[in-house]
């Protein structure tokens, strides 16, 4: 299965790349080499082209600049290696916090991207800081979630609804789970 989806996605790529009339499209190549070559959180280079240009593609109606969408997913998966969290799982959270919304601002006063309450800023010492920022939203968003994973003891459904200040309630960590199925699902 995995054999038949890296040869669907080489064909696709090979398509995305390539102009109407088989012209490679030079931006678009060169947009996703740079974006290839900074992902430094990846294990090889054939792995961060696939993964890229697929998510780049599930992620194009939320942020259809091209150019933003490649480094926010480097971005994302970065973050998420560093805090040992499937970057999917990030971007499920993503999906269900601010529907890839960088300004977001919930009902509470959570910001940015994974929706991160501000009091968080004042707690350790970075007032500065701006969660509006995607690197600070999203490091802080994957380490509070690694937190609740690792005090869940890997469970991801308990972690999510710690996550979203709602344990023992279910409705949060479904919608969670439901994105990663529906849409974010890699593998």
């Amino acid at each position: 299965m995995k054999l038949l989806l890296s040869f669907c996605l080489l064909l696709f790529t090979a398509a995305a790349l390539a102009g109407p009339v088989g012209e490679p499209e030079p931006e678009l190549r060169a947009r996703l080499m740079t974006a290839i070559r900074a992902a430094d959180s990846f294990e090889d280079k054939y792995e961060a082209q696939v993964w890229l240009l697929d998510m780049s593609t599930r992620l194009q109606r939320y942020q259809p600049d091209e150019a933003q969408r490649l480094e926010f997913l480097r971005l994302v998966h970065s973050e998420a290696k560093r805090a040992r969290l499937k970057p999917e799982w990030v971007l499920s959270v993503i999906h269900i916090e601010s529907r890839f919304d960088r300004y977001a601002i919930s009902h509470a006063g959570a910001l940015g991207y994974m929706q991160i309450m501000p009091f968080w800023l004042e707690e350790l010492g970075e007032k500065g800081s701006n969660l509006f920022h995607a690197s600070t939203n999203l490091r802080m968003g994957c380490t509070i979630l690694r937190f609740y994973l690792d005090k869940e003891r890997g469970n991801l459904f308990n972690a999510l609804a710690r996550y979203n200040g709602s344990y023992g309630r279910s409705e949060y960590p479904n919608k969670v789970l439901g994105a990663l199925r529906n849409y974010w699902a890699f593998d």
